[in-house]
């Protein structure tokens, strides 16, 4: 006796993907995969357990599943996934290969069906296979060979642009009026002999040794090794390419900062969402994503949170520490607004100290042209990184660390950091309570970003760009495919003393604009 299950659906749904974006047809390979998995896209003869090509296609050369995965150590899903990832970027399996069945390969390498069912679905979701319904499963093109296209979420929140709007709150960045002068500090570098010391030094400390003392004094918690690297979304990628494996979950802010998730489909991972309130992470929501997934990380920002503004509470900490504890989770902490944020910096690094990295960034406060971001947490994590790095640009320039510990110690910057932080915090306050005065109440936030509840994103976004406001739309921070409401996110460093009641007149006309056709939206 053979079954056949319906592969006409598949086969559509295959053709579909041709001609649709890229976010639509990601998600009918979903659905192909998810047919895939219930229907085996194969025949069976209950007899001898074995399965058929169907309509007479041949497997690749051998035929075996030895084949692709010689010399496999690692039988787990991100094991078997990465291994074939390997074999398909090598050349070794060319595209267009058809794999053998999942039955097959499970019961070579003998591991369960569904095992190799985790590791083939990864391997799906970054395009390295190609489930074509009853016809199996091929090798896609190499990733060398695919036309590149600016698809990625932090593109679409900052697409070219001509510069046309009266006001741009968009790009979620300081103000530069507010940043330190580095000159002072560019001179007392000059007085005492250091600036010009650019000694081809290609051994030496990584980190000023100075510059680590004074990190380690104000560090959240006890780090054993520091790194300096170029930015904080460096330290992030970094840390995900030497710790994260293809196919593992990882469980990101949900809205989150759109260059995370982009960092995590081009690694192969899976984003699982934790909603957010005014107190950070919901404790629910990773504890449900830590059940139902095994998330091999966790990335968050711990103050000043883009876009929504909020911050750790004490309390959230402990909740969330309670949970990550009997896990084997990696912790990263992108605090990207030091200096500049008013809430006090809380770390669940100090309560799991063994599995923290805490990322300290000061291009908000004190410049992005420094490319400085600081790492703090346990060698084990971070060696791995600061060895790889040695492979590349080896370290951070010494002279900019010079440059950043002297400002941090010049009276004049740290006054100025200050003042920022001052005035960030009262700038969103006005624009917050002129619109509570239209009727509008916006999310208290810390940090430079206000997260804006709307009727409708487009209509919104199409309201303001006719008074001349850019913002950004609030779609690339969403992790679910259907948020249940919509939201811009505005930035309100640039907004002077004069631009707090018009805007929220504008604002206020926009977080009521409907659009003018009917939209359906799908749950």
């Amino acid at each position: 006796m053979f079954v056949i299950l319906h592969p006409e659906l598949i086969q559509l749904c295959y053709k579909i993907t041709e001609t649709v974006s890229r976010p639509l047809r990601f998600g009918l390979l979903e659905l192909q995969r998810l047919s895939a998995e219930q229907n085996e896209i194969v025949t069976i003869d209950p007899a001898t357990d074995q399965h058929a090509p169907a309509d007479g296609a041949q497997p690749a050369a051998g035929g075996s599943a030895a084949s692709f995965l010689t010399d496999l150590e690692d039988r787990t899903p991100a094991g078997i996934a990465a291994a074939m990832s390997r074999r398909i970027r090598s050349g070794a399996i060319q595209p267009g290969t058809r794999l053998p069945t999942v039955r097959e390969v499970a019961r070579e390498l003998r591991v369960s069906p569904a095992t190799v069912n985790q590791a083939w679905r990864a391997l799906a979701a970054t395009g390295a296979i190609i489930a074509r319904g009853r016809a199996g499963t091929f090798v896609g093109e190499p990733v060398a060979t695919r036309i590149s296209r600016p698809e990625g979420r932090y593109q679409r929140l900052h697409p070219p642009s001509d510069s046309a709007f009266r006001l741009d709150l968009s790009r979620g960045t300081p103000d530069a009026r507010l940043l330190p002068d580095p000159s002072a500090a560019l001179r007392a570098l000059a007085d005492a002999g250091t600036a010009g010391d650019l000694a081809s030094n290609y051994l030496g400390d990584a980190v000023l040794p100075e510059f680590a003392a004074k990190l380690r004094a104000d560090w959240p918690f006890r780090p054993e090794t520091i790194a300096v690297l170029d930015g904080a979304l460096d330290a992030v990628d970094r840390l995900l390419t030497a710790h994260v494996r293809l196919g593992d979950a990882v469980a990101v802010e949900d809205p989150c900062f759109p260059p995370f998730l982009d960092l995590l489909s081009r690694i192969g991972a899976r984003p699982v969402p934790v909603r957010m309130d005014e107190s950070g992470p919901l404790p629910a929501d990773l504890a449900a994503a830590v059940t139902e997934y095994g998330v091999a990380a966790l990335i968050l920002q711990p103050r000043a949170q883009n876009p929504t503004g909020a911050s750790l509470t004490a309390r959230r900490v402990r909740d969330l520490a309670e949970i990550l504890a009997p896990t084997g989770t990696l912790v990263i902490e992108d605090d990207h607004s030091t200096g500049i944020a008013s809430a006090p910096l809380r770390s669940i690094g100090a309560r799991l100290p063994g599995r923290t990295v805490h990322i300290r960034s000061y291009s908000k406060s004190h410049g992005a042209d420094l490319r400085i971001a600081v790492a703090g947490g346990p060698a084990r994590l971070l060696d791995p990184v600061v060895e790889r790095r040695m492979l590349g640009p080896g370290w951070t320039s010494r002279l900019l660390q010079r440059l950043l510990l002297t400002m941090l110690d010049d009276q004049d910057a740290v006054r100025a950091v200050e003042h920022a932080r001052a005035e960030y915090r009262r700038r969103s306050a006005e624009l917050r309570r002129a619109l509570a005065r239209r009727g509008v109440q916006a999310p208290r936030a810390d940090g430079i970003n206000l997260w804006l509840p709307v009727a409708e994103e487009n209509a919104a976004m199409i309201s303001l760009a006719a008074a001349g406001i850019k913002v950004a739309p609030g779609g690339p921070f969403e992790v679910r495919d259907h948020p249940g409401s919509d939201h811009l996110r505005i930035t309100v460093s640039p907004l002077g003393d004069h631009d707090f009641e018009w805007l929220a007149t504008e604002l206020a006309a926009a977080t009521k604009a409907l659009p003018t056709y009917r939209r359906i939206r799908r749950v």
